[in-house]
């Protein structure tokens, strides 16, 4: 997928949905999970891990993880009787797209090259990370 097709893909995310997703990471607990997440990668992290590693009681963590997932900026998988939560690289990517996609006065083409470079070195397309 080409950045213009991020791009494109981005107009159609709401407002709403881009609100909820800034006000998700508007909390300092949130925002360290979620950089957490980002650190980790793909393979992600245990939620009680989580909760041990930002020293945040786990029932306080429950509810910092729900409100990420719910925003689209995390996502959680089971094994074994862990729950472990990773970065969700599609929704940070859409959420960075529209925050950008006015760049440069609405010709996202002249800031191509600086954006498209940071959302590689931040969040890669899961394809380039995690071949199938």
């Amino acid at each position: 997928m080409t950045l213009a097709d991020y791009f494109y893909i981005s107009g159609y995310m709401e407002i709403t949905a881009a609100i909820e997703a800034l006000g998700a990471l508007a909390q300092e607990s949130r925002l360290k999970v979620f950089r957490l997440l980002v650190r980790q990668g793909p393979a992600g992290m245990a939620a009680g891990d989580i909760a041990r590693a930002l020293a945040v009681p786990n029932n306080t963590m429950s509810s910092h993880l729900a409100t990420l997932s719910r925003a689209g900026l995390i996502g959680s998988r089971k094994e074994s009787r862990s729950v472990i939560y990773a970065v969700d690289l599609d929704g940070t990517r859409t959420l960075l797209s529209f925050l950008l996609e006015d760049c440069c006065r609405g010709k996202p083409d002249l800031c191509a090259g600086l954006i498209e470079a940071t959302l590689a070195s931040c969040c890669p397309a899961p394809e380039a990370c995690c071949p199938a």
